[in-house]
């Protein structure tokens, strides 16, 4: 894993922040979806951190995989939100999962995550 550990970013004050994370598996550490929010796209790998800076007001994040898709909608406050997303196996093909989290539970996991570009 590359990349800066966890930081929380600034935002303005009209805005929220949705921070994807993704803990370390070896077993989907190849698949790297597009993890889309508020029309921003990021490839989050393994051990992995996106931070989209949003509007406030309903946002949708949403992942395609090969075989299936998941999607989130928030109606999104100037706070910080937190997504995990984690991988189920389908018949030959790893099938995304985005899992609203709340900030404690998320804290912990997101701690060992680093920022993907």
């Amino acid at each position: 894993m590359q990349g800066r550990p966890f930081e929380k970013v600034a935002f303005p004050s009209t805005s929220a922040v949705i921070y994807v994370y993704r803990p370390y598996s070896y077993a989907s550490s190849l698949l790297r979806p597009d993890v889309v929010c508020g029309g921003e796209s990021a490839q989050i790998g393994p051990g992995g951190y996106h931070a989209f800076v949003v509007p406030a007001g309903k946002v949708t994040c949403s992942v395609q995989g090969a075989e299936s898709a998941d999607k989130v909608e928030i109606l999104a406050e100037p706070r910080n939100y937190y997504i995990k997303e984690d991988f189920g196996w389908g018949v030959l093909r790893g099938h995304p999962h985005l899992n609203p989290m709340d900030a404690d539970a998320a804290h912990d996991e997101i701690q060992s995550c680093v920022l993907e570009p």
